[in-house]
């Protein structure tokens, strides 16, 4: 079979260096790629790098090679386009179709799924130029990635930092297997949970569970692949990169994932329960450590009810139209007990899976069964947390409309 083709187009910022590494995994998972620079690119990573890296001819100019045409043949040719970083200047010029070096000619000429990496600092990113031109690429279709929160040139923090490499090529990966040039999620915004909660017992001790925060987290990534804006309210994810163009607000406890999921679902198209929230908490928060007392047997543990937030916000959604989505891990009757809770919660669906120590939790592969409050059952197979994703959103997306 014929490797993919991506064209990674690199624009003239600081954090050009960077995308030596996108260019690596790129070429060591199977992919042909034509590296098409900016000339500002050039000052911060050399033409030979690019070439060496991609083992394909580097050029910036539509004057070279004239023969082979490839203002407008790289862009015909590509399955996927990528442009990371992407400064200002690119996605203004990429905006209004203007066409002045081989990198723009190529964005006009292709047909296939185009994703933008945004790398500049803060106050550009905000400006509302770029703003605009940003939803003015959105609205075409383009993939533009929300940029990361971080370092950015000299002392100068802010959000603006590229994205780490390894998840911008996640959401490519993602991009190039659907296939598609439409993102179906653009211009939606989506809220996702993931991980567990904890709820302290003393400054040292915790009831918590053993969610990982993986399966959330491929929610938020293929996500962001399909065009969503999306925020991430993360619970105990410590260990887990922040997946590319994703807000990340983390949270501890129950209460604390509560409030941050109300906040963010206030504008949202859909929200997703991933997470394990715990259903319970200790009625008194012991100030100083439990000590263990010879001969004495520990005080019980009194616990209280924690807010049921998958029915609170599927009883009182924030919008018209809203999309709630549920997740039931079951360790016996599981479609059973499944569709008792899907109208216990009234969720509009409600991803049921079996769980237990050496199943789901922790692990790569997921299994599950989504019902449907419309009576549909939609069986996943045993196969990547990604594609359980997938499938969420395809049935999301086709009740949006």
């Amino acid at each position: 079979m014929d490797k993919p083709k991506v064209v990674l187009g690199v624009s003239g910022g600081i954090a050009a260096y960077k995308a030596c590494e996108l260019l690596r995994r790129f070429t060591e998972s199977g992919h042909d790629v034509r590296v098409v620079p900016t000339a500002s690119a050039l000052h911060f990573v050399g033409a030979a790098t690019w070439s060496a890296l991609s083992g394909n001819p580097v050029s910036t100019e539509v004057w070279d090679r004239v023969e082979e045409v490839p203002h407008v043949r790289i862009g015909q040719h590509a399955d996927l386009v990528v442009v990371a970083p992407a400064t200002a200047d690119m996605l203004a010029k990429a905006a209004h179709g203007l066409a002045d070096d081989l990198l723009t000619n190529t964005l006009l000429t292709a047909r296939c799924p185009v994703v933008f990496a945004p790398a500049m600092h803060t106050e550009m990113w905000e400006h509302p130029a770029t703003q605009e031109n940003v939803a003015t690429l959105r609205r075409r279709g383009a993939v533009v990635v929300e940029p990361a929160v971080g370092r950015l040139t000299g002392v100068d923090t802010g959000k603006g930092r590229l994205p780490d490499p390894a998840e911008i090529f996640e959401v490519c990966r993602r991009v190039l297997a659907r296939g598609v040039r439409e993102p179906d999620l653009a211009g939606r915004h989506v809220v996702v949970s993931a991980g567990g909660t904890r709820e302290p017992l003393d400054p040292v001790r915790f009831l918590g569970n053993r969610s990982s925060g993986k399966q959330g987290y491929a929610l938020a990534r293929t996500a962001a692949a399909r065009g969503a804006r999306v925020t991430l309210v993360a619970a105990n994810t410590t260990g887990l990169p922040d997946p590319a163009g994703v807000d990340v607000v983390p949270v501890g406890t129950a209460v604390q994932l509560r409030e941050a999921v109300l906040k963010a679902a206030a504008d949202a198209d859909a929200v997703v329960m991933a997470a394990a929230v715990a259903d319970f908490r200790p009625a008194v928060y012991a100030a100083g450590k439990i000590k263990k007392k010879d001969g004495q047997d520990p005080e019980p543990i009194v616990l209280v009810r924690n807010p049921d937030i998958l029915a609170e916000i599927s009883a009182d959604r924030a919008r018209s139209g809203q999309v709630i989505v549920g997740f039931a891990a079951e360790t016996d009757d599981v479609l059973a007990n499944g569709r008792t809770k899907l109208a216990r919660k009234g969720c509009d669906l409600l991803v049921v899976n079996e769980v237990g120590e050496r199943k789901t939790f922790g692990s790569e592969e997921n299994e599950a069964v989504v019902l449907g409050a419309d009576g549909s059952e939609t069986p996943v197979p045993h196969g990547p947390k990604e594609a359980l994703a997938d499938t969420v959103w395809d049935l999301v997306a086709a009740r949006l409309g």
